[in-house]
C-alpha cells in the first residue's frame, strides 16, 4: 500500500469510462466482499450491478455524477458516483447520495478516499444538497471510521440486497 497519495489523476468520468468503471467496480466490490458474502450472490450482483450497461446507463443521467481516479497511465485505481437518495428512509429534501467510493486495494490508505470524498462534498454543496447521505456495511467498521472523519453519523440502516442475498448496512447523513 503506497504510504502517501503517489501522482494521480482525479477526474469526472464521462460515458466513455463505462467499461473502466464497471471493471473497477467489480473488482473492488469483490475484494471489500469475498470473505463473507456466498460466491454466487457475489458474482451475480458484480455481473448485474456492475456490469457496463449499468453504468452507460447512470452516465447519461444528469442526476449522476462520477469521478474517477487514474493512474497516469490511464489505469483506473477509484472511484466515487453521486446520486438521488435511494434509502430506507426519508431523507432530507434536496439531499444526495454517495451511493459508491471505493479505491483498489493496493491503493487504500494513501489519500484516494480523501481526494474522492472532498469532491463528492464540493458537488453537493454546489447543487444546494442540505446533506449527504450514504450506506456502509454494518460489519466495515473501518468505512466507518472514515466517513465518521467527514462528519457522517447514523441515522437509520437497511437492508442490502447481493445477489439474493441480504445484508444489513448502515445509513449514514452528513450536513452540509
Amino acid at each position: 500500500m503506497p504510504a502517501a497519495l503517489p501522482e494521480t489523476i482525479l477526474r469526472r468520468a464521462g460515458p466513455e469510462d463505462a467499461p473502466k468503471l464497471a471493471l473497477l467496480g467489480a473488482a473492488t466490490f469483490l475484494t471489500a466482499f469475498a470473505s463473507d458474502h456466498p460466491g454466487e450472490a457475489l458474482v451475480d450482483h458484480c455481473t448485474i450491478e456492475h456490469g457496463v450497461a449499468r453504468y452507460a446507463d447512470w452516465l447519461v443521467k444528469p442526476d449522476y455524477a462520477f469521478w474517477l481516479i487514474e493512474t497516469p497511465l490511464g489505469a483506473p485505481i477509484g472511484y466515487a458516483m453521486l446520486c438521488l437518495p435511494e434509502l430506507d428512509i426519508a431523507p432530507d429534501a434536496g439531499a444526495l447520495e454517495l451511493k459508491r467510493i471505493y479505491a483498489l486495494p493496493g491503493w487504500q490508505g494513501a489519500g484516494l478516499g480523501q481526494t474522492l470524498m472532498e469532491a463528492v462534498i464540493e458537488e453537493a454543496r454546489a447543487r444546494g444538497a442540505p446533506s449527504l447521505y450514504l450506506c456502509v456495511y454494518t460489519v466495515n467498521v473501518a468505512a466507518q471510521r472514515f466517513y465518521a472523519r467527514f462528519g457522517f453519523e447514523k441515522v437509520g440502516q437497511q437492508q442490502f440486497m447481493t445477489g439474493n442475498v441480504p445484508f444489513t448496512d448502515w445509513i449514514l447523513r452528513k450536513p452540509l
